[in-house]
């Protein structure tokens, strides 16, 4: 057969994702705390463009009904070797890649849809190769749609286009998909343009999911890794180590050794291919090359502890498959951006494959495996083809227009409309909608629509043009318009500029009485270390809004950490019944429970149906189980007795710590 691009549907068994919060985000769910052991020569950009918000994004946060048969859009493309699903509506996920030949799937194919809280705008599903631009984190559209098209290459190679505007970074991004006749390769050609005047801060990591087994080797051209401990939430720790033997301790490129959670970003030297091979003990497996834009390259493993064992669980099926990921960026770690010039695009070509070496090579000294899998490699795909493929396809594929079959966001209009020409005449933005219509307007007529305190804000922006209009406005005409600077505040805010954003929202207020305020100003004096007058604030906007469950999780949880518990169940007594069901809110309760001596009541809600289920639970959070020893180590004192709280046995349920080791 030649090549196919057809569009279907898939059906997955998995919880279905609600709408949108209506709050903005203004809690920090991103690691700010990097503590390095590098030296002068690595030249990483650590710390530099990470964002500790997901602004101007609304978070997806709702997904914890029961499971349900959902249907995707997909697109397949098909030759006589390989066959790749991919998903529009899940960010454009490369779902699963089959090798017809072998029989079997090259990246992890979840059997199930199971988000949970791991991205930047908190729903993320494991599997499959999924795309993060512009910062730190899974990307904001990872459980959205990108505008989905189709093109060919010059032979009638059937191109799949997936594009969209980059609302954090003002930068237009697209990804060309192609799998020739008699390719045994899947390429995708990346382009990333920034048409602004100035340096923006640069993110990308194509993630690959491939399902884990006993023997399995990731092999990758370098000498060192930079190694990175998951120390809590929002604490990580990166040391340069040796490879294969990391800190003497085991041969780090083995999957299995590994007791807890880690990553591993391979130092590769600048003139090597960029490789990165994920092996079964056989020597079959999936092999990742691109040319050298991406640099950088990651092997993620959940390890043997409990905490990473739940993990795999909790986001696949109780008899699915472990897996692991290796992943490929610009930078060298996922710690850092890199500076994108001006008016500049950068591109790179990546190809995703089966690959076969001897298994005694394989499992060799480390620089045989890596000599094995590199001319293997350069067997099957020459280095140099890559280059002139990525050459030959900019104005072949990448330039050329193509026919919509799915549309994305109204975001890169309303861009293109700030403008004074089009900086990406071949790709088809369509028109804004609703959720544009009053930055439109600010943009042509320099006033911002006002609106009723109780309706729900349209959207949120923060990008420069739209912050010195939203400034200019308040300014002007619109000094007396709460909304307007309600959302100038928001820009104050994710510039950390809290000094300005408590004026913007405290004058806001004073305008209109409204909960999107208050809820703001709650967040303010958070940041400040000001918990008392954090819960203040976040108490009166979820009486003005308490069946909205959003703001419901971040209230109880602020009262959470000011240790305000009495505080905390008044609140949750404001709730509706329907809300007391949410399991983040359940556990909250419980919480408070067992900090006001209801013991057994806090363990029955734990405890309850098997274990309680939180969906939106945040990677690396460890509540759940402290609160279980914390109630099992008050239950002991008051009996007389006293319990060690590391030799307290966690329910596995209950047990998501990763950096905990399995007890010998």
């Amino acid at each position: 057969m030649g090549t196919d691009l057809r569009v279907g549907k898939l059906s997955l068994p998995g919880l279905k994702i609600g709408p949108e919060s209506a709050m903005p985000p203004l809690r920090c769910t991103l690691s700010k705390n990097i503590r390095t052991d590098l030296s002068e020569d690595d030249g990483l950009f650590i710390g530099y463009g990470l964002e500790l918000t997901a602004l101007p994004h609304r978070m997806l946060d709702d997904f914890d009904g029961p499971s349900t048969e959902l249907q995707f859009d997909c697109v397949t493309l098909e030759n006589d070797f390989l066959k790749a699903v991919f998903l529009p509506q899940v960010g454009g996920r490369l779902w699963s890649l089959y090798d017809k030949i072998a029989g079997r799937n090259l990246v992890h194919a979840n059997p199930v849809f199971k988000p949970g809280n791991l991205a930047i705008c908190c729903a993320w599903p494991a599997g499959g190769v999924e795309w993060n631009i512009g910062s730190r984190g899974h990307d904001a559209y990872t459980c959205r749609s990108l505008f989905t098209a189709r093109t060919q290459d010059e032979d009638g190679t059937p191109v799949l286009r997936f594009y969209e505007f980059c609302r954090k970074r003002a930068v237009y991004y697209q990804m060309d998909f192609f799998l020739p006749a008699q390719s045994q390769f899947l390429y995708a050609r990346m382009r990333l343009y920034n048409p602004n005047d100035r340096v923006e801060p640069m993110y990308w990591w194509s993630n690959i999911a491939v399902e884990q087994e006993k023997g399995m080797r990731v092999v990758v051209p370098a000498t060192n890794t930079f190694s990175n401990t998951y120390i809590s939430e929002l604490q990580h720790s990166l040391r340069k180590l040796p490879l294969p033997l990391t800190s003497g301790e085991f041969d780090c490129t083995y999957p299995e050794n590994y007791p807890t959670a880690k990553d591993q970003f391979f130092n590769i030297a600048a003139g090597e291919r960029k490789f990165e091979a994920a092996l079964y003990a056989e020597g079959y497996g999936l092999v990742h090359t691109s040319t050298d834009r991406l640099q950088g390259r990651k092997l993620f493993v959940w390890g043997h502890g409990p905490g990473g064992e739940r993990w795999q669980r909790f986001l696949t099926s109780p008899e699915g498959a472990d897996y692991l990921e290796i992943q490929a960026g610009l930078a060298k770690t996922q710690m850092e951006c890199l500076p994108m010039p001006p008016k500049t695009a950068w591109e790179w070509l990546e190809a995703y494959g089966a690959l076969q070496v001897p298994p005694e090579q394989l499992h060799g000294q480390w620089p045989d495996a890596v000599s094995a899998v590199a001319s293997a490699l350069e067997q099957k795909l020459p280095r140099q083809n890559l280059d002139a493929t990525l050459q030959r396809t900019r104005t072949d594929i990448a330039l050329k227009k193509g026919t919509m079959l799915f549309p994305g966001s109204g975001w890169g209009a309303l861009d293109l409309s700030l403008r004074n020409s089009n900086p990406v005449p071949h790709l088809d933005f369509g028109s804004t909608g609703e959720q544009q219509e009053p930055w439109l307007q600010l943009q042509q007529t320099g006033r911002f629509p006002t609106l009723d305190a109780g309706a729900v804000p349209h959207s949120y922006l923060v990008q420069e043009e739209w912050f010195e209009l939203l400034q200019k406005a308040v300014k002007g005409a619109e000094a007396g318009n709460w909304y307007a600077v309600f959302q100038l505040g928001l820009n104050y805010f994710s510039r950390q500029d809290f000094e300005r954003a408590e004026q913007c929202f405290a004058a806001s207020l004073r305008l209109q009485h409204n909960p999107w305020c208050l809820y703001a100003l709650g967040n303010v004096r958070r940041c400040l270390g000001d918990l008392p007058g954090a819960t203040a604030c976040l108490e009166q906007a979820l009486r003005l809004r308490p069946g909205d469950s959003s703001l419901a999780k971040e209230t109880l949880k602020t009262f959470k950490e000011n240790n305000d518990c009495l505080g905390l169940e008044r609140c949750y007594a404001l709730l509706p019944p329907s809300l007391h069901r949410v399991p983040m809110l359940q556990f909250l309760h419980a919480y408070a429970l067992a900090n006001l001596g209801s013991l057994a009541e806090a363990e029955r809600i734990l405890l309850q149906d098997g274990g309680l289920q939180i969906p939106d639970l945040r990677e690396g959070e460890c509540s759940l189980s402290e609160l279980y020893v914390y109630i099992q180590c008050e239950k002991a004192r008051r009996a007389d007795r006293i319990l060690d709280p590391a030799a307290v046995p966690v329910p596995p349920v209950l047990d998501f710590r990763m950096n905990q080791r399995r007890s010998q």
